[in-house]
């Protein structure tokens, strides 16, 4: 008899038991929905601190770039005087030359 009234325990739940389950299933469904909606806020914040970063790298790829233009163009002149102050040199060894050559 014991069994028999534990089974109809067990298939019929009293009013309050139901209630509290409930109560129980919303508090659950509840403390899904704040970690979801932190998960989510979390995300959205990576999101957006990611995206500055980016585009942190983004300027200083761009000032790179054009600092080793400007040092690239500043060589090529550097290359060219240097080849200048050379002829230079060497004519005025040969203007001591010619100069020797006179006396």
């Amino acid at each position: 008899m014991a069994e028999d009234n534990q089974s109809q325990y067990q298939q019929n739940p009293q009013p309050q038991e139901i209630i509290s389950f409930l109560h129980d299933l919303e508090e659950k469904q509840n403390l899904l929905k704040d970690r979801v909606i932190l998960l989510g806020k979390t995300l959205v914040e990576e999101r957006d601190k990611t995206f500055h970063e980016i585009q942190e790298l983004k300027s200083s790829l761009i000032k790179l770039t054009e600092e080793s233009k400007r040092m690239r163009e500043l060589l090529e002149r550097i290359t060219e005087q240097l080849t200048n102050v050379a002829r230079k040199e060497e004519l005025s060894i040969i203007q001591r030359q010619i100069d020797m050559l006179r006396e």
